[in-house]
């Protein structure tokens, strides 16, 4: 069965580190979503802490088009993917990062299973800080971090695979495992009644 794990979450989450720690168990490529951006990003004088201009989100929507659909024509057949997304609830652009995931796994025959990763304000500004994001010119900031974790929340699509996983204390591993038991139960069809909610929380 071929998969398309979305990890959902806000910046400095650890959706990139949770991603590779799952790639093995799954035997799937990561495809970061900075991938996408950077090749845009790395044009700007992007310091991680200046807001970036609104326009530069469509070009970078063009990126991601171009590898979904690269995937669709060329990914082997049984291949898994896992993609990173920060998307927020009630954000246009969010919505429309999804619908092209989606849509490109629809094409590809393959499960979507979306896994929103939250983390409590103290923890998140800790993280966000590490000095490998600046390097992958991620955002730094912690305030913009605590702000959007006080008044945005994270992206919830409206699929009856969705996850939502608490990964405040939880290590990159415990994180990754607690994922691919979810996904085993998924591609068995061993939800239960849980799944008659459209969202199944993990603590």
């Amino acid at each position: 069965m071929k998969l398309f794990i979305l990890l959902l979450g806000f910046p400095g989450v650890g959706k990139l580190t949770i991603a590779r720690e799952l790639s093995p168990l799954l035997t799937a490529k990561v495809i970061d979503n900075h991938w996408f951006n950077n090749p845009i990003l790395r044009l700007l004088d992007d310091d991680g802490l200046t807001p970036l201009p609104n326009g530069v989100w469509a070009y970078t929507a063009r990126v991601r088009q171009a590898v979904l659909d690269a995937i669709v024509a060329y990914g082997p057949p049984s291949a898994n993917f896992i993609f990173t997304h920060a998307g927020l609830e009630c954000d246009e652009r969010s919505n429309r990062t999804f619908q092209q995931i989606a849509g490109a796994a629809q094409q590809r025959g393959a499960v979507l299973v979306p896994v929103r990763l939250l983390c409590d304000e103290d923890e998140l500004a800790r993280r966000v800080t590490t000095p490998a994001r600046r390097e992958r010119l991620k955002s730094v900031d912690v305030q913009a971090a605590r702000e959007k974790s006080r008044r945005a929340q994270v992206l919830h699509p409206q699929h009856p695979f969705t996850l939502n996983l608490d990964v405040t204390s939880k290590t990159a591993e415990a994180s990754a495992a607690a994922i691919h038991d979810y996904i085993l139960k998924v591609t068995a069809g061993d939800l239960g009644s849980l799944q008659d909610t459209g969202v199944i929380t993990l603590p």
